[in-house]
């Protein structure tokens, strides 16, 4: 039983990594608008996003490819909210950038143009396609160049997946180590709050005390 829970957890965090390594998806922009997306990666892992933009036609009443006077400006943040890429690109292109820092990295894209003769007043759709890790490298190209046989580019490309899923799997404790910091430092301060509370009340009781003995003793009740 113990060795089917090792597998059985061995296996969604292959499909978690699997699953987050690639993300294809396309969304709508006006003109001035900016998009961002927040992207969980680990240190020391490649990312290649691909984007290609569409204006729509109002008589044909459909998405065309962009002009080429219109492109998208992409900014990458890490968590520490540096910037560590900060381009211009045309109206379909290619950015890569390496992180350095685990966490959440935030990618933003926005359109380059403010003239409003291309826009026309409309919308334009971006197709975006983030690949993450070993997802990111092009196995022809690295065969091709290195000179490599079917069963050695084989090889790499499980090397590589087991480093990813390591760096991976750092992340998680990197992660869990966060928590469990953030779940003591709350805790802590909860207990010195309660503390803290008791006090004033103690001070507040005595005082109160204090204040009615010399009531009544002003009075002569005492």
């Amino acid at each position: 039983p113990a060795a089917g829970r090792m597998f059985a957890a061995a296996g969604i965090l292959l499909l978690n990594v699997f699953y987050s390594v690639v993300s294809s998806l396309y969304f709508h922009i006006g003109e001035t608008e900016k998009k961002c997306f927040i992207e969980e990666i680990p240190d020391e892992t490649m990312i290649i996003g691909n984007y290609r933009t569409q204006l729509y036609d109002k008589q044909r009443e459909e998405y065309l490819p962009a002009t080429q006077g219109l492109g998208m400006f992409v900014e990458v943040r890490d968590p520490d909210d540096k910037v560590i890429l900060s381009r211009q690109y045309g109206s379909e292109g290619r950015f890569t950038f390496t992180s350095h820092t685990p966490g959440e990295h935030q990618i933003c894209l926005h359109s380059n143009s403010s003239k409003f003769s291309l826009f026309a007043g409309g919308l334009l759709r971006v197709h975006l396609d983030i690949q993450v890790g070993e997802h990111a490298n092009n196995y022809a190209e690295i065969a091709a160049k290195d000179k490599l046989t079917e069963l050695q580019l084989r090889v790499r490309q499980l090397v590589e997946q087991v480093d990813q899923i390591q760096k991976e799997q750092n992340y998680q404790r990197y992660r869990e180590e966060r928590f469990r910091q953030t779940s003591e430092s709350t805790n802590q301060r909860v207990l010195w709050w309660s503390i803290v509370q008791t006090l004033i009340l103690v001070a507040i009781g005595i005082w109160q005390m204090r204040h009615l003995k010399s009531f009544f003793e002003a009075k002569k009740l005492v």
